[in-house]
């Protein structure tokens, strides 16, 4: 029988600490402890090498259960659709207009930091509503 793994998800990005930040707001993650012998995540950067300095930064659900976030600037910008993206369950449970409610509300929370909703995706026949959603360097998520 296989074990399973734990993992993070990785993000390429410009600016690590505010695409971490921004997704500690939609998920409701916390920046973890600084390094020990820091007292804080700035001492600890200003102790890098200057081309190491603001290079990476993580985020993680406070209860323990979701997987880490680790954002690492990458020096090229963001040119296709991701191949993978975040599904932020906002509407478990919901149908019909109540879901469409909950998720309409929570697009309008996050376009308020800085995320662009890119489309509203109706229910039909087969599935309930989702909206397509980008971060604020433009990653692909879903608002299910």
């Amino acid at each position: 029988m296989a074990s399973i793994k734990q993992f993070q998800v990785t993000f390429d990005c410009a600016e690590p600490e505010r695409v971490a930040r921004f997704w500690c707001e939609v998920l409701g993650y916390v920046v973890p402890p600084p390094p020990e012998g820091f007292a804080t995540w700035d001492e600890f950067n200003r102790s890098l090498p200057p081309e190491r300095q603001g290079a990476a930064f993580a985020c993680v659900d406070p209860s323990g259960v979701g997987p880490r976030l680790y954002f690492q600037r990458v020096p090229e910008g963001k040119v296709v659709k991701n191949r993978v993206h975040l599904d932020v369950r906002v509407g478990t449970g919901l149908v019909g207009q109540e879901r469409l409610a909950a998720l309409e509300a929570e697009r309008d929370r996050l376009v308020a930091l800085g995320a662009v909703c890119v489309q509203v995706l109706l229910a039909d026949e087969h599935n309930e509503s989702c909206i397509s959603m980008q971060d604020i360097e433009g990653n692909e998520f879903c608002l299910d």
